[in-house]
């Protein structure tokens, strides 16, 4: 089974490359573009399926023995994290065709949004996958370039401006990225992860401490960890509906995985867990306070992408299996919801014609469907029982208290006042948004909305924009029904990064070199 191994990254650029040649036929792009996504939710399954029974499995990718090539692993947490992102890009891809075709714009820009939405999956696919510090630095680069692009459809100023501070931050963490890899390489010897795992332990620490202080700020800045999350509110908001969705649910989650990566394999027990605690708690009260003070929806969510951020830190920097495991569960829950509150974001700005508070108002009743769609997932991301919001917060507070230090109980206070916080926000969008009487200058049915994304009907929200959103709803309510199975993978997932060996085992079977 390990052929299937490299297929998430390879069927992607493949597809990108024939949506490319096929850009003057935007209706055989949709469909490669979809027969490749499902494919890749496929494959995804069925390695979270065989490293579950067999655990990791590792490819050489061409014959090239490893430490000398490049190595591709998929272990469970790698795999879980290809099922969920491969799932949630392809509802986001559904949802884009869906608003392309209702606003007439096949052409332009969706002749380039095909193959540059697949480069990114690929991107995103391979930092999953990767077996080396380097290809991880590749995987990230691949996803960037793409996203530069994303972030910049319809070319119009405020998404010009938002790009350049994206592109600015990018290519500074990435920098550092480079240099951390750099200095890792010179003090070992080789980038390959499992071959590092004895190389580092017989450094000195101060050294150590060093290399691992420019990973984290290098991932840190990715993923959008307080005081490194500045960038975030005035990048996401700008874009297109599908690729604000897209971003808030996978792009900082990658910068998330690649700390657990390196944290539990690389540098087990350092001294940077308290660090990554403080991070925690800052980023989610932070990220929160900035969320209240809000008008917008778009901008709140952000907000609340960057404190959500803090609840998987926590267990991360716990560095226990229950704090891991709820933080491995927390993230598949985090992109998921995050995901779908954006794309019912986009459906709010297309019938109400903003996503300004004080220009919206009585969506709960002129479109109760778009209500719902909005406040299930809201309700999750706030916590409220029993939702898998709830349980992932609840995994995290029994793992800091199950630690006991003052540092845990610091955390545990900061994540239940985020989540008083969270539900206070969501509260005021519900009430501004949905619950009081309709705001003179919302479009009426059959008004015509201009934005940047183009002209349209108000009212009316297309099938392909609703039906993903709906999807990914009854996503996020599965979590909760599969919540005990889910929790198992994931505590699963959280002892094996935490021992080591079964990665190391799996890509040198007779010993690292």
């Amino acid at each position: 089974m390990t052929w299937l191994v490299p297929l998430p990254v390879v069927m992607p650029l493949l597809g990108a490359a024939l949506t490319l040649l096929l850009a003057g036929r935007p209706r055989a792009q949709r469909w490669v573009s979809l027969t490749v996504l499902t494919a890749t939710v496929g494959v995804a399954a069925a390695l979270l399926i065989r490293s579950t029974v067999d655990g990791p499995l590792v490819v050489e990718v061409g014959g090239w023995v490893a430490p000398l090539g490049i190595v591709l692993v998929a272990d469970q947490l790698a795999a879980l994290m290809l099922v969920v992102s491969a799932a949630v890009t392809l509802c986001v891809l559904v949802y884009s065709i869906g608003q392309g075709m209702a606003d007439g714009n096949e052409e332009t820009p969706l002749s380039v949004y095909h193959p540059t939405y697949l480069v990114l999956t690929a991107g995103v696919c391979n930092a999953f996958l990767s077996g080396d510090l380097f290809n991880l630095y590749v995987g990230f680069e691949i996803l960037l370039v793409a996203s530069y692009v994303l972030l910049t459809l319809g070319s119009t100023e405020t998404r010009i401006r938002a790009g350049t501070t994206y592109v600015v931050v990018s290519l500074l963490s990435s920098l550092v990225f480079l240099v951390a890899i750099g200095l890792v390489y010179a003090s070992t010897g080789t980038l390959n992860l499992a071959q590092l795992v004895d190389r580092l332990d017989a450094l000195p620490d101060d050294l150590r401490l060093v290399l691992q202080g420019m990973l984290l700020l290098a991932f840190g800045i990715k993923a959008a960890v307080f005081p490194l999350s500045a960038w975030l509110p005035d990048s996401y908001p700008t874009a297109p509906a599908p690729v604000t969705a897209v971003f808030a649910g996978l792009l900082t989650k990658v910068g998330v995985y690649a700390i657990i990566r390196t944290e539990t394999l690389l540098f087990p027990g350092g001294r940077s867990a308290d660090l990554l605690m403080v991070a925690a708690v800052l980023t989610m009260v932070v990220g929160i306070l900035g969320a209240v003070a809000q008008s917008d929806i778009k901008r709140l969510l952000s907000f609340t992408l960057i404190s959500h951020i803090g609840y998987m830190l926590f267990g991360i920097g716990l560095t226990t299996a229950l704090g891991l495991s709820a933080a491995i569960f927390y993230v598949v829950h985090h992109i998921t919801i995050q995901t779908t509150l954006f794309l019912a974001a986009g459906l709010v700005e297309r019938r109400g014609g903003s996503t300004a508070l004080d220009r919206l108002g009585g969506l709960a009743r002129l479109s109760p469907l778009l209500a719902v769609l909005f406040f299930v997932p809201a309700l999750n991301l706030a916590g409220i029982p029993p939702f898998s919001g709830f349980l992932g917060k609840l995994g995290l507070v029994q793992a800091g208290v199950a630690d006991g230090s003052p540092l845990a109980w610091v955390l545990v206070a900061g994540g239940l006042l985020t989540s008083l916080l969270t539900l206070y926000a969501i509260a005021r969008v519900w009430n501004l948004a949905f619950w009081r009487a309709p705001h003179p200058d919302m479009p009426a049915a059959g008004d015509t909305v201009r934005t940047d994304d183009g002209a349209y009907t108000g009212a009316m929200l297309p099938r392909l924009m609703i039906a993903p959103t709906v999807a990914l709803v009854v996503l996020g309510l599965a979590l909760t029904a599969v919540a005990g199975p889910l929790f198992e993978v994931s505590t699963d997932a959280a002892e094996n990064l935490l021992r080591r060996t079964p990665y190391v085992e799996a890509v040198f079977p007779d010993g690292a070199p």
